[in-house]
């Protein structure tokens, strides 16, 4: 075997070597970020309401808010590596530390400190895909990254209502524990990828113009923000309403709805790989925001109606819980191409805000939705959200950005 060969083999073998422990960081991150709504149960037990139950269970978004796009940006200067560590490091020592908190309001702090923390993974971890992988690798090799959602909200749904029996403090404990031992792989075996800058989009100083003077990423931006509605309809309340409206067991729907979250991993993969093979990202996202309105107007009518009808609610709330995560990877995908290595960190970061913005709001919201109107018409009135992002996905801005634009080679090789 010829030393060109072996060096290509051990490339390889590096790339998807780091794309795992991306998935593993990144799953420590959502597994925290997305998993405290199985919380829910425990803390209503606890005495909290429902409504102040969904605000704690909100709180890492909302810290995640403020850090984002700084976190983006520090991924562009110093590197993915030491921002994907230090964020997730910090974030597992904050989430130890909330075990002891006293009072809602030390506990609702330190959860939204450690979501700010954990911002770091979203950001950094799609500029690896950027850099390690070639165009047509991208959008399943993300699809694998950002199956990591529904994987930690599974992995959520089946540990959380289990450790959660006793109180909150286990729980804590087992996610801060995931997210450091998440940071110390990230150390040992993840590599930056090398920077290129494609000379087209440089300026004369040196600097990559930005992409944000074209409406493309701003499109997919909101479409993106949209699409999180139903996402996080779902994770949040279908725990909730399997105990509630349905009668079963915090624990028997947890397992359930886990089984769910890995179908909608499974779901991420196949939207990506549907783009390599299209050649397009926005196509299917369009396809799949169609699919999620449909869906949601679906369980409304279940929820809402009688008999028979209102047996088919658990199905389609599971057919719910598969389409709504799908179009993640696809957004993340374009966004990160669109905008080129010199601002993906920032795209990202900025792509992360307006996803995270919505995704704080919907379960407090949606709460007293459901209090004052009821499931069915809060499932209906969400409906709206993934038409309306059908609406604005850039189908044609994206085919007028692969003309007008220059490829960017797949970067292989490490930082020195």
């Amino acid at each position: 075997m010829s030393s060109t060969t072996t060096s290509a083999a051990a490339d390889e073998g590096r790339r998807w070597l780091i794309l795992a422990v991306g998935l593993i960081a990144m799953t420590a991150g959502c597994t925290y970020q997305y998993g405290l709504p199985y919380l829910i149960p425990a803390l209503r037990h606890e005495g909290y309401s429902l409504e102040l139950a969904s605000v704690l269970v909100a709180c890492p978004t909302a810290g995640l808010l403020v850090t984002l796009i700084g976190w983006g940006a520090a991924a562009d200067r110093w590197g993915e590596r030491v921002v994907l560590a230090s964020g997730l490091g910090a974030a597992g020592l904050v989430l130890v530390l909330a075990r002891y908190a006293h009072g809602t309001v030390a506990l609702g702090a330190l959860l939204a400190l450690a979501g700010g923390c954990g911002g770091s993974v979203f950001a950094a971890s799609g500029r690896l895909i950027l850099g390690w992988f070639a165009r047509h690798e991208r959008g399943l090799a993300m699809g694998i990254r950002q199956s990591s959602q529904p994987i930690g909200v599974a992995l959520a749904a089946v540990s959380l209502p289990a450790l959660g029996a006793a109180g909150t403090a286990a729980p804590l404990l087992f996610l801060g524990s995931f997210c450091l031992l998440a940071a110390a792989a990230v150390l040992a075996l993840v590599r930056d990828p090398v920077r290129v800058v494609a000379s087209a989009a440089a300026g004369a100083a040196g600097r990559a113009a930005s992409p944000y003077r074209q409406p493309v990423l701003w499109r997919i931006h909101a479409a993106s923000a949209l699409l999180v509605v139903p996402q996080f309809t779902v994770a949040t309340f279908a725990l909730v309403y399997l105990v509630d409206a349905r009668g079963w067991t915090a624990l028997g729907a947890g397992r359930l709805l886990a089984g769910a979250q890995a179908c909608g991993a499974l779901s991420r993969l196949g939207a990506g790989y549907w783009s390599d093979r299209a050649g397009s990202r926005m196509r299917p996202m369009r396809l799949l925001a169609i699919s999620t309105g449909a869906c949601m107007l679906a369980l409304a009518l279940a929820a809402a109606g009688p008999g028979r009808l209102s047996a088919a609610a658990v199905p389609v709330l599971l057919a719910c819980a598969v389409v709504a995560v799908s179009t993640n990877g696809l957004a993340f995908t374009a966004v990160a191409e669109y905008a080129g290595t010199a601002w993906a960190g920032r795209a990202l970061g900025v792509q992360n805000t307006g996803q995270n913005a919505l995704a704080a709001a919907t379960p407090p919201v949606l709460a007293l939705a459901i209090g004052a109107i009821g499931y069915g018409a809060s499932f209906a009135a969400v409906a709206a959200f993934p038409l309306a992002a059908a609406l604005l996905v850039p189908v044609a801005g994206e085919r007028a950005a692969a003309v007008g634009k220059p490829g960017e080679p797949a970067v292989q090789g490490m930082c020195s």
